[in-house]
């Protein structure tokens, strides 16, 4: 794990990093007006495990989240763990259902990682991968539109996706490709087992290579002039079928 400060923002994001990972908290920062009863649960926990904190002005705070939606606190921390594919034997072992994965090819945009990071983390995924190479990190973006989720859901850096996707086969797990001319509708597709649901990048899709390691390839069918959805729409559409099939298993 990198020890080098990163920077989280958001009431929700901080909250979660201060209760799930109060170890990587290095300090916080607090805007000085801010005195209501949402930033006082995470001042009063950051107190009780004696993070230090420091009162900032606005402009101060706007400046060390680049003009990010701070919500008025922001934590330096250690910076979140990630894994490469050789821990996904680790991170899926002992699972007490089967394997619920995400796997995004290529998102660029931290804003979309992190819906998808909240969407996963409330319909169970186990865990997300996504390529190392030319795809978006777990930015500070990232975390604050995950809303907390990127302190409990494990997130596999990958360094070549089409070797982590034929492991993924050979453990059992079935690949089913997101693909908007695909005949099969995600309806139609039993999504009870070891799965592992694959998006591709905005605006481009599954590259080559990963669409040959697919399974099957699936598409939502969509009723309007709207050819295609967000990837984090689509891949919450993609998951909360999964969960609704998976809900008596």
């Amino acid at each position: 794990m990198n020890n080098y400060p990163q920077k989280v923002y958001g009431l929700h994001a901080v909250l979660a990093l201060l209760q799930k990972q109060p170890k990587r908290v290095i300090r916080i920062f607090v805007l000085k007006q801010r005195e209501d009863s949402k930033i006082a649960l995470p001042l009063q926990l950051a107190a009780k495990l004696g993070v230090p904190i420091e009162y900032s002005t606005k402009q101060e705070l706007d400046i060390l989240t680049e003009s990010g939606n701070h919500q008025g606190i922001l934590a330096y921390c250690i910076k979140a763990q990630t894994y490469t594919e050789h821990d996904l034997s680790f991170l899926l072992q002992g699972l007490s259902l089967p394997p619920f994965i995400l796997v995004l090819d290529g998102v660029q945009d931290p804003h979309n990682l992190g819906a998808c990071f909240r969407s996963a983390e409330a319909a169970g995924v186990d865990v997300i991968i996504a390529p190392k190479d030319k795809s978006v990190g777990l930015t500070p973006v990232v975390s604050k539109v995950a809303s907390g989720a990127v302190e409990t859901l494990p997130f596999v850096q990958a360094t070549n996706l089409a070797r982590t996707l034929k492991m993924l086969k050979d453990w059992g797990i079935w690949i089913y490709g997101a693909a908007g001319e695909a005949q099969q509708s995600l309806y139609q597709t039993n999504l009870t087992g070891p799965i592992a649901i694959v998006l591709g990048a905005e605006g481009t899709g599954l590259r080559r290579l990963t669409r040959e390691h697919c399974d099957y390839l699936i598409r939502i069918p969509l009723r309007g002039t709207v050819t295609s959805l967000n990837v984090s729409v689509a891949a919450g559409v993609f998951m909360f079928e999964a969960l609704r099939q998976r809900q008596d298993i």
